[in-house]
């Protein structure tokens, strides 16, 4: 009969898929497990219950969360929902606009932001632009263009005529060309503009000539403006090398258009020079819509079918380079931007089951993409949003199925860990600002705007204080006729029922806080059991678990006969005298029995006690029967 002492001081793997439940020879099930739910795995390697959801506000429905950063003090969560903009100034709803944009185009909005304004792109709305001039005074304006795109998307045999030089013409084309989309849009007929006022037929508009033609003969030397209704507007945009670069278009996805050098608005290629704007094609052998643009080491553009790399330093018309790199592509469903973690750009693969890291190497001086997935496809099934916190290090993906895949990245020590979040509904939009993460979070049939709060131990939660006690605390009509869990001056008080939009206490308390709760859960991955010959042996019997806790304040393990409560401190007293101590050490526990199944567990972490907890490593001790 063997015996085996074994210590986990590590859990930088995160949790591993079941297909990887033979593959005891890889390092990361050395350090992985085999559940871990509402926990976010630290930096150091340790698991640490998740912090609670704050409720901020109910929302009219499907929403987009932006961030918005005037200054290091000043900081907004911009939040979009159907032909409505709402400005949020921490939990303070600071502005509301009307909006151009619906809800079913929620899932294609695109932003990018500069100093106090931000642009907004859908490519079925006119570009928008938002402007922050005090904390309550927002507008919203379509793009000036001093000087738009323009594109030939005519036949180059088709003529255009005009029945004037100045003011109002009527403009003549030898094929069918105008549509209702044309109306206020752009023309240039041998190098001057004309503005479409009414169309008149397929072949014929009138118009008002910006300048003077140079006669009325027909001519094939005329284009359109690149972005109308007609044509449709911009996808996605970013700011790189003092220029506006604008991604694609509904009619010419492969594009990309820089503007003019300090002159943000202006598209005019002129002759060429190195401060003009620069336009070009992404032309291969595979489809190439643009879906995000990212100014990161280089200009990094990540299209349907693969991502390219733009060089040029500084970038002119003359220098400028174009190179594929990597062939995964981005989703075509919806634009979820790429976020930058420590120089690398994190993007959603297009096939909805990967997270790659876009990573520029030195060695190769070229870009790969490394899947940050693979041992954890499970956890990543169409993602729909993301944000990363830079303070936890975690990265944060809500998928379409409702939880959340959290995935904590810390280079330095080789930690790539995912862990899953759910919640009594589901998540749909996320954001960050100053390492807070805010969520948009549909529960019960309506959406809600909530926010990850550190002094939470419960979801769509509230907290109040009194300074005399109180046994009636009111304000949670958003959780009317709902079971919520109860913590009052720092010790839980169990589930009660939310009604007339309050919750009652016995004994009454000055400081509470009330939410919905959720359940943790910790489970290593089964023993590797390995006899003397190389084969698997069993069965195995559980001795002792030990384990290293950090300000913990509540534990409840199952060690093969059920869930056994983990007590800190004397047992004959009250739990709910005071609020439970936060214990820091080493607690030992015994087991009995021997395991058959060696796929189940030999311990398990589980509970919804709205307290904190976190688990610094595990030693067992087991023995084997040869």
């Amino acid at each position: 009969m063997a015996g085996d002492r074994s210590t986990k001081t590590s859990f930088a793997a995160g949790e591993l898929s079941d297909q990887l439940l033979g593959r005891g020879d890889l390092r990361a099930f050395e350090n992985g497990a085999r559940r871990l739910r509402n926990v976010f795995i630290q930096p150091t390697g340790g698991v640490t219950r998740r912090p609670g959801l704050r409720h901020v506000a109910m929302l009219p429905g499907s929403a987009r969360l932006i961030a918005f950063e005037f200054n290091t003090e000043q900081t907004y969560l911009l939040v979009l929902t159907h032909q409505r903009l709402q400005v949020f100034m921490g939990d303070v709803a600071v502005a509301s606009l009307s909006a151009p944009w619906t809800a079913a185009m929620l899932d294609q909005m695109a932003h990018t932001q500069s100093a106090d304004t931000l642009l907004l792109l859908h490519p079925e709305m006119p570009p928008q632009r938002v402007t922050r001039s005090s904390h309550v005074a927002w507008t919203m304006t379509t793009w000036p263009w001093v000087a738009e795109p323009f594109f030939r998307f005519a036949a180059p045999e088709v003529t255009l005529a005009a029945s004037g030089t100045t003011g109002s013409v009527t403009l003549a084309t030898s094929a069918p060309f105008f549509q209702a989309g044309h109306s206020g849009a752009r023309l240039r007929l041998r190098g001057k503009r004309l503005r479409v006022t009414a169309i008149l037929s397929a072949t014929s508009a009138s118009a008002q000539v910006e300048g003077t033609l140079p006669d009325t003969a027909a001519s094939s030397d005329w284009d359109e403006a690149a972005f109308s209704p007609a044509r449709g507007w911009p996808v996605c945009a970013c700011f790189h090398q003092d220029r506006l670069v604008l991604g694609g278009s509904r009619d010419l996805p492969n594009r990309l258009w820089l503007s003019c050098s300090g002159d943000l608005f202006n598209f005019d290629l002129g002759t060429g020079l190195d401060d003009q704007a620069i336009e070009f094609g992404l032309l291969s052998d595979q489809v190439n819509a643009i879906r995000a643009v990212f100014s990161g080491r280089h200009l990094q553009v990540f299209t349907s079918g693969a991502e390219w790399m733009v060089t040029g330093d500084p970038m002119t018309p003359a220098s400028i380079q174009l190179h594929r790199q990597t062939r995964i592509g981005s989703p075509v469903d919806r634009i979820i931007p790429p976020v930058d973690v420590d120089g690398s750009t994190m993007f959603v693969a297009r096939s909805g089951q990967a997270v790659h890291e876009y990573a520029y190497t030195d060695v190769q001086q070229a870009y790969q993409a490394n899947d940050l997935a693979l041992v954890a496809r499970h956890l990543v099934e169409r993602p729909v949003s993301m944000a990363y916190d830079q303070a936890g290090r975690l990265l944060h993906v809500a998928m379409a199925g409702g939880w959340l895949a959290t995935l904590t990245l810390y280079r330095a020590e080789q930690v790539t860990a995912w862990t899953r979040q759910d919640t009594d509904g589901a998540f749909r939009a996320l954001a960050e600002i100053d390492g807070t993460i805010w969520c948009a979070v549909e529960r019960a049939g309506s959406l809600r705007l909530e926010r990850f709060d550190d002094a939470l131990a419960v979801d769509a939660g509230l907290t109040g204080n009194d300074s005399t006690e109180r046994t009636l605390w009111n304000g949670l009509d958003h959780l009317a006729g709902r079971s919520v869990q109860v913590v009052a001056d720092g010790a839980p008080r169990g589930s009660a029922t939310v009604a007339n939009g309050g919750v009652s206490l016995d004994p009454a308390a000055s400081a509470v806080q009330v939410g919905l709760g959720y359940s943790h859960v910790i489970e290593p991955l089964p023993p590797q059991l390995v006899s003397a010959g190389g084969t698997r042996s069993g069965p195995v019997r559980l001795l002792s678990i030990g384990l290293r806790l950090l300000e913990t304040a509540a534990l409840t393990v199952d060690l093969g006969r059920g869930p056994q409560n983990v007590p800190f401190r004397r047992m004959d007293t009250p739990v709910l005298d005071a609020a439970p101590p936060r214990f820091t050490g080493d607690v030992t526990l015994r087991a009995f029995g021997w395991r058959r199944d060696t796929m189940l567990p030999l311990w398990r972490i589980e509970g919804d006690t709205p307290l904190p907890l976190t688990l610094l490593s595990v030693t067992t001790e087991t023995r084997m029967n040869d």
